[in-house]
């Protein structure tokens, strides 16, 4: 009985033990974020951004500063913090990345197929995830507000709730797996629970993001692509539907909380 007592006690120091490790970890990511933040390397791909915005290009040779991004041409203060949404000049809902394509092929000429299926941080792509860099910023402490009124938001928020709780592949995972739960975590970090107001802005509100491990900018399409690729799922099309309405559905569960864009992460 008692080694039973003693194995049990241990057992639960250990545990003990481990939380406080792993609550110490937590607490030396905040604060190296903290130390970096005012000097957030996406700054550089913010002015990069802004640069390609008001340049002239394309085979139209025009700039995108008439590119309306939800709130008006040109407009791109809190444009970010209401995306995506139902436009009606392409009868579809976007998220930010589809809409300054969109902008690019009617603005300036490109041809949207080249970008789709150029890589990462390769080609024109390159240029759309400057620009997202530069339009995240404008919507910086401004409360999260995607619409969900539109039968095409409404579907896209269903068709995003679906996908979030989707569970297969090799590893029979989903993004629920992950992010349906308080007290998850990977690799010492806290994974926010986006099936709450509180966990999906914590999500939604701090991406796109510098991702101080890989020493680049990420927008919301790169972590979700990435997140299908830690599934073992294969990896979607950019800019496809599913990617736009995990957005919706992220996005409209976040709605009152703030956006800290671009974020900082690991």
């Amino acid at each position: 009985m008692k080694i039973r007592m003693k194995s049990a006690l241990l057992v639960s120091l250990t545990a003990l033990a481990g939380l406080a490790m792993a609550q110490s970890a937590t607490d030396d990511i905040a604060k190296y974020r903290e130390m970096i933040a005012d000097g957030n390397p996406s700054e550089l791909y913010e002015a990069a951004g802004e640069d390609l915005w008001k340049k002239a290009m394309g085979p139209k040779n025009a700039t995108l500063e008439k590119c309306d991004l939800g709130k008006g041409p040109g407009v791109v203060k809190g444009a970010a913090a209401e995306l995506p949404r139902y436009f009606k000049d392409t009868n579809k809902v976007q998220d930010l990345e589809s809409r300054i394509i969109t902008c690019m092929e009617k603005l300036q000429g490109y041809d949207p197929k080249e970008i789709i299926s150029a890589g990462f941080e390769k080609g024109k792509r390159k240029d759309v995830e400057a620009v997202v860099a530069y339009v995240v910023t404008h919507s910086k402490g401004m409360k999260i507000n995607v619409p969900n009124k539109h039968p095409k938001e409404k579907e896209m928020y269903a068709m995003g709730e679906k996908a979030f709780y989707f569970q297969g592949g090799p590893m029979d995972f989903s993004c629920a797996s992950c992010h349906g739960e308080e007290g998850k975590r990977i690799r010492l970090q806290d994974l926010p629970n986006i099936t709450t107001q509180k966990g999906a802005a914590l999500g939604f509100g701090y991406w796109p993001a510098y991702r101080v491990s890989s020493g680049n900018f990420w927008t919301m399409q790169r972590r979700l692509n990435d997140c299908y690729r830690q599934q073992r799922f294969p990896e979607p099309i950019y800019i496809s539907d599913v990617t736009i309405a995990l957005s919706v559905y992220m996005g409209v569960k976040a709605n009152g909380g703030e956006m800290n864009t671009p974020g900082l992460k690991r």
